[in-house]
């Protein structure tokens, strides 16, 4: 067993990124499949979505960058069975200076995660809203980017910035990394224009646009402040119904790839 690593990425903050990573990774792991979830966000709201709202000082991704700690100490449990989790630190908030004069300062979250790659079937990274050396690190340390989009009108706007940042790391960091999907989020199926978005955007991207969306739902956006999945706050909720049904849909694509 090698892992898939998938990394979760748009520059464009709020649009159900971490969301996806958290519930995508429910699924995963209700599914039978043993997951990682990565946090290297600052913001630290995956680790806090799964309940660990502070971290170890000292067994924590930042301490992993830093060369203090290794993966292997630092992953915690979570109280989902199969699913693990490499926590964040606010200390991530400067990490990007701390790389800078690294010579693979590109490549450190690829060396993190080599060693405990056969421990799973999927590591999941979450990244900050934006295109510095974190999200770097997780474009170069993943198989795929998984990119959620938001319905609404400045979608595309960050998208071009996006697609073209994964094609400078495919060519000079990580030629095997590919586009796994894009899942549009935040679907509000009362107003016309998700739809025009919705349409534009599998116009650009064709097939590479997942079928299941994921409406607006309360449960999933106050699920996290739980310290809960949305399989765990409420599993009969829509927002729990869509990612299930997404889960199912990614897991087909991952087969047939």
């Amino acid at each position: 067993m090698k892992a898939k690593v998938v990394v979760l990425a748009n520059q464009k903050g709020g649009v159900g990124k971490t969301t996806t990573a958290l519930n995508l990774s429910a699924v995963l792991a209700s599914k039978g499949k043993k997951v990682l979830l990565v946090d290297s966000d600052p913001q630290g709201n995956v680790s806090s979505g799964v309940g660990m709202f502070k971290a170890s000082e000292d067994k924590n991704i930042y301490q992993c960058y830093m060369g203090n700690s290794d993966a292997d100490a630092s992953i915690q449990s979570t109280n989902l069975k199969n699913l693990s989790i490499l926590p964040a630190s606010i200390d991530l908030v400067g990490v990007e200076v701390e790389l800078i004069s690294l010579k693979n300062r590109e490549k450190q979250l690829r060396s993190i995660l080599r060693p405990i790659r056969d421990r799973f079937h999927f590591i999941i990274i979450d990244c900050p809203p934006s295109l510095g050396l974190l999200t770097i690190n997780g474009l170069t340390a993943a198989d795929s980017v998984l990119i959620p989009l938001q319905c609404e009108y400045f979608a595309l706007e960050g998208l071009a910035l996006l697609v073209n940042t994964i094609r400078k790391v495919k060519k000079t960091l990580n030629h095997g990394l590919f586009i796994e999907g894009l899942l549009l989020t935040m679907f509000d199926r009362r107003n016309r224009l998700t739809y025009l978005v919705a349409e534009e955007i599998q116009n650009h991207f064709g097939d590479q646009v997942y079928k299941t969306v994921i409406p607006r739902n309360v449960r999933l956006s106050e699920s996290p402040s739980h310290g809960k999945t949305i399989l765990e706050y409420d599993k009969n909720s829509t927002g729990a119904k869509a990612y299930m049904k997404f889960g199912n849909e990614f897991l087909r694509r991952t087969r047939g790839k």
